[in-house]
């Protein structure tokens, strides 16, 4: 039986380039594959966009209200892996979709993405693929010091943010992400043992 399968990690761990790499091993074996999208990632229009210049097109956008299984529809019986860019940015009933659609269709998933943002919560797709994956890897990548990275650090023209939306992109602002170990990342954003309290506790 097929299994949704959910491969993590903070900014620049490789996720992306991963997954490019992932659908040329299908298709060198003559396999078909599908890479979904969220649309909500504006980066690359309708492309997957990995930072050393991989990229390519998608075959599906995923917007909000779609029902992946009546989007796929019945080009599921033709299809051997699904595979997601940007996964933590799906809908909980979305992950529930692909859930369904590893066992009932007997196709694997392998969805990508970041587990928390900037403010360390949960992203709703994030969330709902380590409720449901049969198979969690974390992708990991180094600190600035050295240690491994968990956390994601945004930042506007060089300043490190505490708060504002989960999802910036392409916001029109000067603004970076920076992946963190857990000392960065409280050395960075918490700036006081009162904002400790109210952000941990």
């Amino acid at each position: 039986m097929a299994k949704l399968h959910f491969r993590y990690g903070a900014m620049n761990a490789g996720k992306t380039t991963i997954l490019l790499q992932t659908a040329y091993n299908y298709e060198e074996r003559g396999q078909r594959v599908f890479l979904l999208k969220p649309s909500v990632d504006t980066k690359g229009e309708d492309f997957v966009v990995s930072r050393i210049g991989l990229k390519r097109k998608v075959d599906f956008l995923i917007h909000e209200k779609d029902s992946l299984i009546d989007k796929l529809g019945d080009s599921l019986s033709e299809v051997h892996c699904i595979l997601v860019d940007e996964a933590q940015f799906l809908k909980r009933e979305q992950v529930t979709e692909l859930f369904y659609i590893t066992k009932c269709y007997d196709v694997p998933v392998i969805g990508f993405g970041l587990r928390t943002d900037f403010k360390t919560n949960g992203f709703e797709g994030a969330i709902r693929f380590l409720e449901l994956a049969d198979s969690l890897e974390e992708m990991p990548t180094i600190c600035r010091c050295g240690r491994k990275a968990r956390f994601n650090g945004r930042m506007i023209d060089g300043q490190f943010q505490t708060e504002g939306s989960s999802i910036a992109i392409d916001d029109g602002k000067n603004t970076q992400y920076e992946s963190l170990c857990g000392k960065c990342y409280i050395e960075k954003t918490i700036k006081n043992e009162d904002s400790l309290k109210n952000d941990f506790v």
